[in-house]
């Protein structure tokens, strides 16, 4: 039988659906795991340890002696910016190192990560402000602003000093080489006396090469080796500027490190990992809750969160499509399977007439599925583990590592989908044939035993959901698909039902002047109301699922795309004075830099809240009790920056009373909310001000932005200085040296590489969704074939009975026109509007960008619908008006 009906072309559709599903959820899957064992196995690596205490201080000393009466090795580092120059100049500043040093931060993609670690750290909000706490929990004092000091060195630049103990990385390995075209190799220690370590980048800035001498602060020391792979670096913003790495114990001759110096202090940790538990356990007890002011502690899952975050958004957007892949290919099946069975019906009933009992038939159809489940999962694997290779070309050098071979687990999870839809799907309209008396089959009357095919689809929804929940590894994507699904199928196949009935019984009403084509139309439409709404509801659902994946597509990648435009700011001017200002503009508009604009930036403290004193032992959060507990940089302007955007409250404007606008994480970690009154002490002064709005920010974009805003009217009366952002072209790096020689205490930040790489991650990215979403087009053409196609066999006999009975060709065209016109409209409708309302819940709770409503999808949808329903109308009947009427009774 499975022969037979594999020559007549019965289970091609089937197979063709089955393969694709399994394509596409097995392709994911085998990503998705070998990116977690990568990760899991790499982990240590990327943090250099098996555990880190991290503080804005010199790390207490019980954490190391604790640790090494544990039997675990440790290792110490310092991590700060200052101005590093040529040997043979002197430094400028060198004592008062400027920026901000502290850990991760947090962001949807790689893109919004960066921007929001330079927006907060240059001027932004809270991190801008950090102060450190000194040993022993004294409260942190605010840095002085940089002084003009000695002429600056002809050559300079803005690095991130590293100062490691011996032992430095306690995991994995540092890559250094002796210039830029030799060959790298593993470091087998730290920088000897007197040597350091230097990124490439610093060595072309200050023109420099192994084996010169660089100045870092009041010391010299000689340039030993170039720097090619630090896999601990982190994203921070003190990490963008190029690596110097020196010895730890030749800091201090350096006399950059003082009271009020920002630096990271950490302690790794490493050994047996039951021995790393318990460390962990007892650094816990200590840490959390606030009982250590200024210390934090970092595990494996802390390794790269970054890294993580931008491969979570995009893994996610790919299991969505392969989702939705499944999803459809899970409609065609069932449209498929339902004409599969119609067209058995009359073989079926000859079986039973025959004496095939109804387990031999049950059997029958079960082993038939079974066979093409497993040879099509098999196929579909197959392609699958290619598929994977693919994505892996794009994907896979966001983790710099050699990733391990899958596990079985991918393709165990892929063959059982496979299965699940077919058996959830196809064999639920087969049931009944095995379950009615022969004469009914003959008959073909169902009777009720047509309720058991709809308990049985009932079941294979409720699998088919926990298959999705499953394949998407959360609950959150999976229930919104698995949910958008069901109550898609629900609410369209109500719709239609209802929509078929008021238009048939609109079309009969006297006062209508409805032509017979239309009237006969709807009429048929009414009278097979099961197959019409059914069929109605599997291209709704088709038609919903191609717009919604191309819709939140196309927002995703051109949200990708602007964060960080090619023309997006590369070049961060921070610390001009008030009396600069106007030299500075003077400056760039001179060498063609006339759009450059300067944002003010007052440093200030959060002292009360509603009245209350501020407390940052109060607050359970760590992140909430750091933000209280250092200085705020504020701003003010009275126009809404363009990349920010309004979620609660109303923007001031040109008001001149007291006000603020918050952004709106900020606002969630300190638990204000508009109407919240503020109080600042800036400079011995307070500044009372409500909440009357939170903002969006965009920090993708790497412009300048702040977390706090007032009207000027508060804060232009404060001392403050200025900040900037703006793209520089490479030819025009020149610039910024002579800015930086004019002014010294101005200290310029160069992102072009760290933009460079988000744009090539971003490219990756996109590369593979649209590799992917290839496959949920090629399912989406299955299941509108296989929508419009269930009901081929009737529209060809009533298309062969009007013609016999005198029906132009014109009128049979009408009616058929007439029928996909109202079935691709409704469809068209539903799909277009569940995309819009299923598209919103997955950008607002997944993906985090904000999707607007789109007036033009709904008519654009049934314009859609109304084209695919027609043509595939013409192609399934354009041969019954060309033969006789006999013959395509006798064909139907």
């Amino acid at each position: 039988m499975t022969a037979r009906d594999w020559r007549a072309g019965e289970l091609t559709m089937l197979a063709l659906a089955l393969v694709l599903a399994v394509t596409a959820l097995s392709s994911v899957g085998f990503l998705a795991d070998r990116l977690q064992q990568g990760l899991e196995r790499d982990a240590r690596q990327m943090i250099a340890a098996d555990f880190i205490v991290r503080a804005d201080h010199p790390v207490d000393p019980q954490f190391a002696r604790e640790a090494e009466t544990l039997g675990l090795r440790t290792a110490s580092t310092a991590i700060f910016p200052t101005m590093v120059s040529g040997g043979a100049a002197s430094a400028s500043g060198a004592a008062a190192p400027t920026g901000e040093a502290s850990g991760s931060t947090s962001g949807s993609t790689l893109g919004s990560t960066l921007g929001s670690t330079l927006g907060s750290t240059l001027g932004s909000g809270p991190a801008a402000a950090a102060t450190r706490a000194q040993p022993g929990g004294d409260a942190p004092q605010s840095q002085p602003a940089v002084e003009a000091a000695q002429p600056a060195p002809t050559l300079a630049r803005l690095s991130a000093v590293k100062a490691v103990s011996p032992g430095y990385p306690l995991r994995g390995a540092l890559r250094i080489a002796s210039g830029p075209n030799a060959p790298d190799h593993a470091a087998t220690g730290i920088p000897a006396p007197g040597t350091v370590w230097v990124d490439e980048q610093l060595l072309d800035t200050l023109k420099l090469r192994v084996g010169d001498t660089v100045l870092v602060g009041g010391r010299t020391f000689k340039v030993a080796a170039m720097i090619t792979r630090e896999l601990d670096r982190g994203f921070s913003f003190v990490n963008f500027s190029p690596r110097l790495m020196m010895r730890a114990d030749e800091l201090s001759s350096t006399g950059l490190i003082g009271y009020g110096s920002r630096v990271t202090w950490r302690l790794l940790v490493a050994g047996p990992d039951a021995a790393v538990a318990r460390f962990a356990g007892w650094a816990h007890a200590r840490v959390d809750g606030g009982k250590m002011r200024g210390v934090a502690l970092e595990s494996l899952q802390d390794g790269q969160p970054q890294v993580r975050q931008t491969l979570d958004r995009a893994g996610h957007f790919l299991t969505l499509v392969a989702l939705l892949t499944a999803l459809l290919a899970a409609v065609a099946i069932a449209m498929t399977a339902h004409r599969y069975t119609r067209r058995h019906l009359d073989s079926c009933a000859q079986m039973r007439c025959l004496g095939v009992s109804q387990r031999t038939l049950r059997v029958l159809f079960t082993l038939e599925f079974l066979t093409v489940g497993l040879v099509g999962g098999i196929a579909g694997l197959a392609l699958g583990f290619g598929g994977h290779l693919a994505l892996l070309a794009w994907l896979g050098s966001l983790i710099d590592v050699a990733l391990p071979y899958p596990r079985v687990w991918p393709a165990l999870e892929g063959l059982a989908a496979g299965l699940v839809l077919l058996l959830g799907f196809a064999l639920p309209p087969l049931l009944p044939l095995t379950r009615v008396p022969p004469v009914r089959v003959l008959r073909r009357e169902w009777g009720e035993a047509g309720r058991t095919a709809w308990a049985a689809y009932a079941f294979g929804i409720a699998l088919f959901a926990g298959l999705l929940v499953l394949a998407a590894g959360e609950l959150k994507l999976g229930g919104i698909v698995a949910g958008g699904f069901a109550g898609g199928l629900l609410l369209f196949s109500v719709v239609a039902r209802l929509a078929l009935w008021a238009a048939a019984h609109v079309a009969r009403s006297e006062r209508v002047n409805a032509s017979v084509g239309w009237r006969y139309a709807l009429a048929s439409l009414e009278r097979r109301a099961g197959a019409s709404a059914l069929q109605i509801t599997a291209l709704g659902i088709g038609l919903m699922c191609l717009l919604l994946i191309a819709m939140t597509r196309n927002d995703l990648i051109d949200g990708w795309r602007k964060s960080t435009p090619p023309d997006a700011p590369n070049e961060f001017i921070i610390d001009i004075q008030p009396d600069q200002r106007a030299g500075v503009l003077d400056y760039l508009k001179a060498r063609g830099f006339a759009d450059v604009t300067l944002e003010p930036m007052v440093r200030a403290r959060l002292v009360a809240i509603n009245g209350k004193p501020v407390n940052p032992d109060s607050y359970k959060s760590e992140d909430a009790r750091r933000l209280v507990d250092r200085e705020f940089n504020l701003s003010y302007t009275t126009k809404l920056p363009d990349d920010n955007r309004i979620e609660a409250g109303k923007w001031y404007g040109d008001s001149k009373a007291p006000q603020l606008s918050m952004e709106q994480g900020l606002a969630k970690i300190l638990n204000v909310k508009p109407g919240d009154t503020l109080r600042f002490d800036v400079t011995g002064m307070t500044v009372d001000a409500p909440i009357t709005s939170t903002r969006k920010l965009d920090w993708g974009s790497f412009k300048v932005n702040f977390f706090v805003l007032m009207p000027p009217a508060l804060l232009q009366d404060f001392p403050s200085m200025f900040i900037t952002s703006f793209h520089v072209p490479r030819e025009q790096r020149g610039v910024i040296d002579g800015l930086v020689a004019a002014y010294p205490n101005v200290t310029a930040i160069d992102t072009a590489p760290i933009l460079s790489q988000v744009q090539r991650v971003i490219g990756q990215v996109i590369g593979a969704v649209q590799f992917l979403f290839a496959f949920t087009l090629g399912a989406g053409l299955l299941v509108l074939y296989a929508a419009l196609a269930g009901t081929r066999d009737e529209r060809v006999r009533e298309s062969a009975l009007l013609r016999a009975l005198g029906a132009s060709h014109r009128q049979v065209l009408t009616v058929q026109f007439a029928e996909f016109a109202v079935v691709g409209a409704l469809a068209g409708l539903m799909g277009a509007a569940g995309a819009q309302a299923v598209g919103v819940v997955l950008a607002t709770r997944v993906f985090d960008f904000y999707l607007a409503f789109d007036p033009w999808l709904l008519p654009a949808g049934v314009v859609a619908g109304v084209a695919c329903a027609a043509v595939g109308g013409w192609l399934s009947l354009r041969n019954v008006l060309a033969r006789p009427a006999l013959q395509s009774l006798r064909d139907a």
